[in-house]
């Protein structure tokens, strides 16, 4: 395959990622945000779909430039807060989480959380509307506690599989983690944190 097809195909796959993800913890950490209940919110596979088309179809409707207001606006009420940002952020630290005080871990959460609007919040500006997301059905038992919801992006090129990680609380299912290629995202922050 040509080198540059697959780099455009791999940043497609990434913006959309970036802007699914990125969007569910920017909403998290707002604390204000204004949103739409998923009808279904007992299955994680329906959660990323409903989360990810909704996305893509607002892309196809308005012409979403860098820098837009309306960005804030798409993931506000488009992307429920399905996220726990804690746990990706004791995921990022490693087995530094244990070794910080409950005082340095809020202040690390916090800035996480800014780093991860900074990183993903322009993401949805990447998106544009001739991409597709396919989702292969989904082994799920119903006990299960911990899941990867698998996604694979198309934009003009060959697939980038882009697999969610979510696990079960007492008030749905949460975002943890994003594998997009084989590299884990919230290890890539890891050296920033």
């Amino acid at each position: 395959m040509n080198v540059l097809l697959r780099r455009s195909v791999t940043r497609s796959a990434l913006a959309i990622s970036f802007a699914v993800c990125g969007s569910i913890w920017s909403i998290c950490a707002s604390g204000d945000a204004k949103f739409v209940q998923i009808a279904d919110q007992t299955r994680p596979q329906v959660l990323i779909e409903t989360a990810t088309q909704e996305i893509l179809d607002e892309v196809r409707t308005r012409a979403i430039k860098p820098g837009d207001a309306p960005i804030m606006s798409i993931v506000n009420r488009d992307i429920l807060p399905y996220a726990d940002i804690r746990r990706t952020t004791q995921f990022a630290m490693g087995r530094y989480w244990h070794a910080a005080t409950p005082a340095r871990q809020r202040q690390v959460v916090a800035q996480f959380t800014l780093l991860l609007i900074h990183t993903y919040s322009g993401a949805l500006a990447l998106l544009h509307g001739d991409q597709q997301l396919h989702y292969p059905p989904s082994r799920i038992e119903p006990a299960q506690t911990d899941v990867v919801v698998r996604t694979i992006a198309r934009d003009n090129g060959s697939p980038v599989e882009i697999d969610y990680c979510l696990y079960r609380t007492p008030q749905g299912w949460r975002v943890y983690g994003l594998n997009l290629m084989g590299v884990w995202l919230g290890r890539v922050h890891t050296t920033a944190i």
